[in-house]
């Protein structure tokens, strides 16, 4: 399902990915604070009026995958079925993702595509056979360096994300050059700062570049599930090399130039901070050696905790999105994390903190007010949206403040990656509502029934329902069915057209909701919410 706005039709799209999320068992919140993310930038630059492109999917192929299917005495190929059709796509609909494409790399539009790039690589002598020893983590499908793992208290050595241990394994593999590329790769995240976000993630990866690359094992031969390497059918390509190609592949490498050209490279890669290394090293290395475009930028985030922990299946942390959206509801879930979380930054979720911010945030001020609002104009206008004639200073402030707010959101959100920061600016302009509300009092100014009391009492309620206007659009990319729905109370669709195609930079342009327009009280927008230690 994807959102659709007026398009510049020729342009280059904005094109951006989340990472393709292994398969060994079903998502939890931290697979879907990265995809709810990349939707919501999608969104928002969709309603600028660009064409987007939004991918995101599923990496099958690799050793874990292989034990997983084996543990469950299935093959993989039906293993990644279940999983793919059973319970992530499912759970992206239910997100209200509006993803473009969704590629999995069992797929022969990326498997064909995947041996041609290799091979590719390997006429241009970017690949040589050789034989490597060293520690490999399963969860992971990466070799490790001995400086990387942690020590458990009988001394075993532990890859640090998984805190499992590693496996010493010895194969005779084929390698990629990525040593020859380490002096590019600095050239490049010197002449472009911006390409790895955050900052803190971009000194990480400048500083283990700087350490000297090793060559990449790009083959395995100990197993059989993954793409077979085109000139030697004992091996099959690295995971990680096949994962990363998913990002070409979808977009027609190899098979459709045009739309290739008009959607490749990537703006935007949105990935864990655990794989940031793969993404920021080893994919713009591949693209150079095989005289590609470099994405834009790759944005790393943090991590979700619970009790201290990443969140994951293997630390039994990995709680599903629906135990909180059969709760707080789709919207309040999209916007929670956002809300609460720099992007970048690791975050820790309580049940109590995403209650308390629901009913302060989302219940008391930004409910309660679009309900204040509707009732006001049922009751002393018939529901119909009076003219504002009587406009006053109390009334200048708040087109300042709405000007201010889609200035800020626009850029923290659809340039900076500052989701919290941009949602709080949204939220300050609704702060900023109900206080001129509270001071001007419209239902004092009700009892005055002269006409300078009703073109007063005129201008109030407008100027409420306008900045309402103004918020529907602002916060569709983040909570689009609650935003449908005021969009409906305030009576726009009649006279503005779908919400998804107002653009969010001229939603600060006051006056567009015309006067006339049938306001009318719908359900709650964000309804209290029952003790969930209730039965």
């Amino acid at each position: 399902m994807a959102a659709t706005g007026s398009e510049k039709q020729g342009a280059k799209a904005f094109y951006v990915t989340t990472p393709i999320y292994y398969v060994n068992d079903a998502p939890h919140l931290g697979h879907a604070y990265t995809t709810v993310a990349g939707d919501v930038l999608t969104r928002w630059h969709r309603q600028r009026g660009e064409k987007v492109w939004y991918l995101t999917g599923t990496d099958e192929h690799g050793q874990k995958i292989m034990r997983t299917a084996e543990a469950n005495d299935v093959t993989p190929q039906a293993w990644c079925d279940k999983l793919v059709e059973e319970a992530w796509k499912p759970l992206w609909e239910h997100l209200n993702i509006a993803n473009d494409d969704f590629i999995r790399t069992t797929q022969k539009r990326h498997t064909d595509r995947v041996q041609e790039f290799v091979q590719d690589l390997y006429d241009k002598g970017e690949i040589y056979k050789g034989g490597y020893e060293g520690p490999y983590c399963v969860g992971c499908e990466e070799f490790k360096l001995p400086g990387d793992l942690i020590e458990a208290e009988d001394g075993t050595k532990l890859c640090p994300i998984h805190k499992k241990p590693v496996e010493i394994l010895k194969e005779e593999n084929y390698f990629f050059k990525l040593s020859e590329y380490g002096p590019k790769l600095l050239e490049f995240y010197e002449a472009n700062p911006g390409f790895i976000q955050p900052e803190s993630a971009r000194n990480e990866v400048v500083n283990f570049v700087k350490q000297g690359l090793q060559d990449l094992s790009i083959s395995r031969s100990t197993f059989d599930w993954g793409i077979p390497v085109p000139w030697d059918d004992k091996h099959v390509i690295y995971v990680w090399v096949d994962a990363l190609l998913n990002y070409a592949t979808a977009v027609g490498y190899n098979e459709n130039p045009a739309k290739f050209e008009e959607t490749f490279p990537a703006n935007t890669h949105l990935v864990g901070k655990d794989i940031l290394r793969f993404h920021a090293v080893i994919w713009p290395a591949m693209l150079m050696a095989q005289g590609l475009p470099v994405p834009g930028r790759v944005a790393a985030n943090g991590w979700l905790m619970v009790g201290g922990e990443k969140m994951s299946k293997s630390n039994l942390t990995g709680i599903k999105p629906q135990d909180l959206t059969s709760h707080f509801g789709v919207d309040a879930y999209r916007w929670y994390f956002l809300r609460a979380i720099a992007f970048g930054s690791d975050g820790s979720f309580s049940w109590e903190d995403f209650t308390a911010r629901y009913t302060s945030e989302l219940a008391n001020d930004y409910g309660n007010l679009a309900s204040r609002v509707a009732a006001m104009v049922g009751k002393y206008f018939g529901g119909e949206l009076p003219a504002s004639t009587a406009d006053s200073d109390a009334e200048k402030a708040i087109h300042e403040g709405l000007a201010k707010a889609v200035e800020t959101a626009d850029a923290k959100i659809g340039e900076e990656l500052d989701f919290q920061g941009g949602i709080l600016a949204i939220f300050d302009f609704v702060k900023q509502v109900n206080g001129y509300i509270t001071e001007q009092e419209p239902w004092k100014v009700a009892k005055d029934e002269s006409e300078e009391g009703r073109a007063r009492l005129a201008t109030i309620l407008y100027t409420a329902a306008e900045s309402l206007r103004a918020v529907a659009v602002l916060l569709n990319p983040i909570m689009p069915e609650t935003s449908e729905a005021l969009w409906d109370s305030l009576g726009a669709e009649a006279s503005l057209g779908a919400l998804a195609t107002q653009p969010v930079q001229s939603s600060a342009t006051w006056g567009q909701l015309p006067a006339g327009a049938t306001v009318t009280k719908g359900a709650v927008l964000f309804p209290r919410l029952e003790d969930p230690k209730k039965d």
